[in-house]
């Protein structure tokens, strides 16, 4: 906890009074969870957050010089914490590989009919080269039996693949044997499953049809273009030369008459050209991870995450702080390492491993957790015991005013009926907080249940909490500043997830998963 007042006075910070929490901690009593929770207090909580939230920060914008120096402040806790890095020669940083996906320019030609980019197809990536034939390959789907891809070569090939899954006579889906859509047809995911599976195949690249979704896109398309803005994208290590084409209905006739009604997979021959250069800039930013080792199940694994980044400095030159989003959860993760490190110094260390993991790029599309589990697990995802993200847990939901000792908990049934279970008990035996499920419906709008970084973990069949209190008018605004927490409910809250990973951690067996990522 030292190094809080040595940054303060490095950043022009002036922090909080701060009493000698850490001597004080390791002079109490060690022997029960409740001890080491109570390490968790709202001082230290507020005297973190004061500084990862100040102006000299400037809002931690993905790659930005302040997003150094909130990762600079994180790495520098966990060494004050004798918290080991996550990675032997990189340390704590996890290097993620960005570029800024500027709209490209240039255009397709099929059998001789060009097409500019923006008006009947879309995309952010070069695309070169010219092919004499593509491949159709239906939805593009292959699970369990079913196989859009039998006796169908497309290594090297460009593919032509249309949204939606197959259905029985009845209306049912075949995949699913009901009414329910699965993966594959869930607008969520099911596009980035497809282009996966084809890049998987060996194919050069795809040409998207989606006839529902095209419009919404070019809207978003055009708009960035007319503004000069892009979006982040993740480079994904040997996969530079496949590309990927959004296509509207009539590019999509044009290859293929009668698209629509077509579904048995076929080669057409096509003279298609490819001439669209990229205008993308790389952009330099990192996750950083720590990791306490288990005492005897070293190999098993509960990772705690938040994000380390938020939006920036808006057009008129405000800051946006991002105290709550997420400050609040980035200093509840700094606090629960700090409190089973005490643990552990008094010979009562996790049994698994807690992998303490601070994500970049999640206001950017949870780009850093999507990196970790997708192409770079640090600790095997096949180890990973659970995921218990913390992302917005420092303010009252303006819905929920006067009725405040609550947090909204999403996804802790969706995988592990174990896991909602044990977060129950462990609420009711050391936090008494309202456990409001109003966010996990189905059905829910918002759908935040996709919208933070335990999303990565859950669609890999890891059981996953989200904690999460809900939006606020200073949500995304230069407003969402320190002074406007309620630092009690942030320790409580905090203590709860503790409580929650302690019992992930020292259990005798690893919760079990009973349903699927659907």
């Amino acid at each position: 906890m030292k190094y809080i007042l040595a940054f303060a006075l490095a950043t022009g910070v002036l922090s909080c009074n701060s009493a000698q929490h850490t001597t004080e901690k390791q002079t109490r009593d060690q022997g029960d969870p409740v001890t080491y929770a109570a390490s968790i207090t709202e001082n230290e909580l507020r005297e973190h957050l004061y500084i990862y939230a100040a102006d000299s920060l400037e809002g931690r914008d993905t790659g930005s010089q302040g997003q150094k120096k909130a990762v600079a402040y994180l790495k520098a806790q966990y060494e004050e914490m004798e918290i080991a890095p996550a990675l032997a020669e990189e340390g704590y940083f996890q290097k993620v590989p960005l570029e800024f996906a500027n709209i490209p320019t240039g255009g397709i030609s099929v059998n001789g009919r060009s097409y500019e980019l923006g008006e009947h197809m879309l995309t952010f990536k070069a695309a070169q080269g010219g092919f004499d034939e593509l491949v159709f390959v239906g939805y593009g789907i292959e699970e369990g039996s079913y196989t859009d891809y039998a006796d169908t070569a497309v290594e090297g090939k460009i593919v032509l693949v249309k949204s939606g899954e197959p259905r029985h006579e009845d209306g049912s889906f075949v995949l699913s044997g009901t009414e329910e859509t699965s993966a594959w047809g869930n607008a969520s995911n099911a596009m980035e499953k497809k282009m996966q599976l084809a890049q998987d195949k060996g194919a050069k690249g795809i040409l998207y049809f989606d006839a529902q979704n095209f419009n919404r896109y070019k809207r978003s398309f055009q708009y960035m273009k007319e503004e000069g803005k892009g979006r982040l994208t993740i480079v994904y290590p040997d996969v530079d030369s496949f590309f990927s084409l959004f296509i509207d209905d009539v590019l999509a006739t044009a290859i293929l008459p009668g698209i629509q009604e077509e579904y048995r997979p076929k080669t057409i021959p096509t003279d298609l050209n490819f001439n669209i250069q990229s205008k993308n800039e790389t952009v330099d930013s990192e996750n950083v991870v720590a990791v306490l080792k288990g005492s005897e199940l070293p190999n098993e694994y509960v990772v705690i995450s938040s994000h380390l980044d938020h939006i920036g400095i808006n057009s008129n030159g405000e800051i946006n702080n991002g105290a709550d989003d997420d400050g609040s959860g980035t200093v509840a993760l700094l606090e629960i390492a700090e409190a089973f490190k005490m643990a552990e110094r008094a010979g009562h260390g996790p049994k698994r491993s807690l992998v303490f993991l601070h994500v970049t790029g999640e206001e950017k599309g949870l780009l850093g957790s999507r990196y970790y589990t997708d192409v770079d697990p640090i600790f095997p995802l096949e180890q990973t015991v659970a995921n218990l993200n913390i992302d917005m847990i420092g303010r009252i939901d303006p819905k929920r005013q006067g009725d405040r000792n609550y947090i909204y908990l999403i996804g802790s049934d969706k995988l592990s009926t174990e896991l909602h279970e044990l977060s129950e008990a462990i609420n009711t035996e050391y936090a008494g907080l309202e456990l409001d499920y109003t966010y996990n419906d189905e059905n829910d709008p918002n759908r935040f249940y996709y919208r933070s970084d335990h999303y990565n973990f859950a669609k890999n069949n890891i059981p996953i909490i989200f904690y999460f209190n809900g939006t606020h008018d200073d949500y995304h605004r230069p407003t969402d500043t320190p002074d406007k927490i309620n630092y009690d409910l942030l320790e409580n809250r905090t203590r709860l997830i503790f409580h929650t990973a302690w019992e992930l951690a020292n259990r005798p067996a690893r919760i079990q998963v009973d349903d699927v990522y659907k």
